[in-house]
């Protein structure tokens, strides 16, 4: 197995080393050429002579050759390898390059980006991007080690799963096997993780995709995306905002030693607080917006469990409906709201938080309805037909049987990451993201399905 540059040379002086990696440039005078060799870990000086002449940019070689201090005035400290040098025994060429479309040496954002979504395999080869790769790596990592170390069971949840009204359009499946039905992508495992607390679970997480058929924005993918799902039974709202808080903490200090915190602990505002001071539900705290290592995180609470329905409301309701949830129909009411359910829902709190992080929403989540008897009224009240009604049916049956209370929250691990590495855009972080248009570029997705898949599912195409 091929070992990384950094493991490979830089304590070997002296030694004979096998290098495998891509020309990132070529230096070439007259005798003596150098090249600049690259892999994921970093790049390496390498010397050689006139066959280096034939190398191009980009192509993978193979280096077998001896490590060398450098002289120290011609040392690069802003490389790992800067102090050492690989003088060239032998070289091969493994697989030639042709000039490539898109530069990858520099950061990227002056290129058009529907050009570097083309290319993207390409692309992912500049330094930011694998950087940006790198922590999302390490996050996830980080993440899963202090929930298991919590006592949270990681547990995945079905992707082929059922169409139900929950905010944002679905993506729809066709099935074979019992055709004129369809399976929905999930929009999240929010029902799924209510039914794991039921089950007794207790303590549950996921790194979870979510798809959602909704339009793009500079901090939405679109289609799906990744989010740290979790959810625990036998708590209280405190209980969620101080795990989340200490979970961020730790992460931020272990993998992004270069940030510091605005304020901690994180603020915890009222959704009316901040409505009136700042005009949006999530305010940008930092004290110097241009300094891109400062993460003001805090919370928002106290949101209104329900507003006035309108028109883009249509997942909800027959349309006579006067109301929409505020954040999904699973989320409880204050306890001490509720019996203003029945004379003046819209002054309802709910038990919901948003976490936010410069001026961005990073994650959601709340303290869940566990009554049938609210669970339904909700439901009422938010103009649910008798038909809409079923398609819970699962929910509310299993709510009988022994529910605990519960809570949970879904931070965004790609909308954190832009936020905390301030990416002008969501698909920064994400390895292959479709265009603003939904389009998969580098794999040229959506396509057309040939006649016989549409007949064995029984479908028919309009295109108008």
């Amino acid at each position: 197995m091929k070992t990384l540059f950094i493991e490979q040379t830089v304590n070997k002086i002296g030694q004979e080393v096998e290098l495998f990696g891509w020309v990132d440039s070529k230096r070439d005078h007259k005798k003596i050429v150098f090249i600049d060799l690259r892999d994921r870990s970093g790049i390496v000086q390498v010397v050689g002579d006139e066959c280096f002449k034939k190398l191009s940019a980009e192509d993978v070689v193979y280096i077998k050759g001896v490590v060398k201090k450098r002289p120290e005035k011609l040392a690069n400290p802003k490389l790992k390898t800067g102090a050492i040098e690989i003088k060239t025994k032998e070289l091969k060429v493994v697989s030639k390059a042709k000039p490539l479309p898109i530069p990858v040496q520099d950061d990227g954002y002056v290129i058009d980006e529907e050009i570097r979504l083309k290319y993207r395999y390409l692309d992912l080869r500049r330094p930011r991007m694998f950087r940006n790769l790198l922590l999302k790596s390490q996050v996830v990592t980080f993440i899963r080690n202090y929930l298991v170390d919590k006592n949270f069971l990681e547990i995945e949840t079905p992707i082929l799963t059922k169409t139900t009204p929950e905010g944002a359009r679905d993506f729809l499946v066709p099935s074979r096997l019992q055709r004129g039905k369809f399976y929905a992508l999930p929009q999240s495992p929010q029902q799924y993780k209510q039914l794991l607390m039921v089950a007794g679970i207790e303590r549950y997480f996921q790194i979870a995709r979510c798809f959602r058929d909704e339009d793009p924005r500079r901090d939405r993918a679109y289609g799906e995306f990744t989010q740290l799902d979790l959810e625990m039974s036998f708590v209280e709202q405190n209980d969620i905002l101080t795990l989340t808080e200490d979970l961020f903490t730790k992460l931020v200090k272990k993998i992004f030693p270069e940030k510091h915190f605005t304020q901690s602990p994180w603020p915890r505002l009222s959704h009316q607080f901040v409505m009136k001071k700042y005009g949006t539900d999530k305010p940008d705290l930092r004290k110097n917006k241009k300094d891109r290592d400062e993460l003001a995180f805090s919370w928002t609470i106290d949101f209104p469990l329900f507003n006035k329905q309108t028109e883009e409301d249509y997942f909800y309701g027959s349309g006579s409906a006067k109301f929409a949830p505020s954040h999904h129909m699973f989320t409880a009411p204050h306890p001490d709201d509720i019996p203003l359910l029945d004379k003046d829902p819209l002054k309802v709190r709910g038990l919901q938080h948003d976490l936010v992080l410069n001026g961005f929403e990073v994650g959601g989540g709340s303290i869940r309805i566990h009554q049938p008897e609210i669970q339904k009224k909700v439901f009422e009240l938010i103009g649910f037909s008798e038909e809409q009604k079923k398609q819970f049916s699962h929910m509310l049956e299993a709510f009988t049987y022994g529910v605990p209370p519960h809570g949970g929250i879904a931070p965004g691990i790609d909308r954190f990451l832009m936020a905390a590495l301030a990416e002008p855009s969501v698909r920064e972080v994400i390895a292959f993201p479709a265009s603003s248009g939904g389009k998969i570029s580098v794999m040229n997705a959506p396509s057309e399905a040939n006649e016989e898949q549409l007949k064995e599912l029984g479908i028919k195409v309009q295109t108008h």
